[in-house]
């Protein structure tokens, strides 16, 4: 049972207006519907939020505006390959309103292992708000080594889940085995959620669960609960949404935001170098929700 935030999160966009402005009003509204659609938590200024491209103002507006307009925990990423940057965005996260801390690997300089462990305990040390730690080699260039999880686990008492983008259900499963009475292991990969429920996961850090939410909530619910023929059910209706989420053409934010603005929901586009999303993005949203919704249907 997860006993922080809840099983299914969402890393949530960044609404911005035509001009490319932070759109508060817009970040409540889609923070309100995502937790009346089966989002137990949010995650804030990540990967899938545009981080990069926030200002460290419009990062703790959103979060203190978020915090404000939802009863769900927020999560706020201070994450940073600049520790100095990280370590001051870390101890403001409390007085914005978090409930929690999301801190991705240092990406880019790719530091040794044990610069990956200072960086994570220096940053643990600027909080008292629990930390969940992000491991997403494919973005930073460099895996926390299992004997750094394990010690950070171990060692630091703030340092209470995992995030595992590493795309590696043995390794996470031997993290489980050593150390899982001292953290959440939560997938971040939505595809690859049913795979880590079967090693020890709690829930999942999810993009497509902007729109299927209740889908998660319930393959999630049915393992367990045992039912592992209904969650693998679940997850076969899953199948169209995790395709559609990341392509060469329209990666995770610009096929969220696409998906969004079919349902009506004015997110607008991403700032650069995110590009607006391609012609037929929306179309190809238009479909997957159309058939999502078909197979909800067809489940009453």
């Amino acid at each position: 049972m997860a006993k922080h935030w809840g099983k299914v999160l969402t890393a949530m966009v960044t609404p911005f207006d035509g001009d490319g402005r932070l759109n508060l009003d817009m970040a409540c509204t889609l923070a309100r519907h995502l937790a009346a659609s089966g989002s137990d938590g949010l995650v804030l200024a990540a990967t899938t939020g545009e981080a990069p491209t926030l200002s460290d103002a419009e990062r703790f507006d959103l979060i203190r505006a978020v915090s404000e307009a939802v009863t769900v925990p927020v999560l706020a990423g201070t994450g940073s390959n600049n520790t100095r940057h990280a370590l001051d965005m870390t101890a403001k996260a409390e007085a914005a309103g978090a409930a929690g801390v999301f801190l991705v690997s240092p990406y880019y300089n790719r530091p040794p292992q044990a610069g990956i462990e200072a960086h994570f305990r220096a940053l643990a040390a600027a909080t008292r708000l629990p930390v969940m730690l992000y491991d997403v080699p494919g973005r930073t260039g460099r895996r926390i080594a299992h004997e750094v999880l394990l010690r950070l686990f171990r060692e630091v008492d703030n340092i209470v889940a995992f995030k595992d983008a590493t795309g590696d259900p043995a390794a996470a499963a031997e993290l489980v085995a050593e150390a899982g009475d001292q953290f959440e292991l939560y997938s971040g990969d939505d595809a690859l959620t049913l795979s880590l429920l079967a090693v020890g996961a709690v829930g999942v850090v999810g993009t497509s669960t902007h729109w299927t939410g209740p889908e998660f909530a319930a393959m999630i619910a049915a393992f367990e609960q045992g039912d592992v023929v209904r969650s693998r059910e679940i997850n076969a209706a899953l199948l169209p949404s995790y395709a559609y989420s990341n392509t060469d053409d329209s990666v995770y934010s610009m096929s969220v935001k696409a998906m969004l603005r079919s349902q009506g929901l004015a997110v607008g586009e991403c700032r650069l170098p995110l590009p607006a999303a391609p012609a037929g993005v929306e179309a190809r949203a238009a479909e997957v929700w159309s058939g999502l919704q078909a197979w909800r249907a067809g489940q009453r």
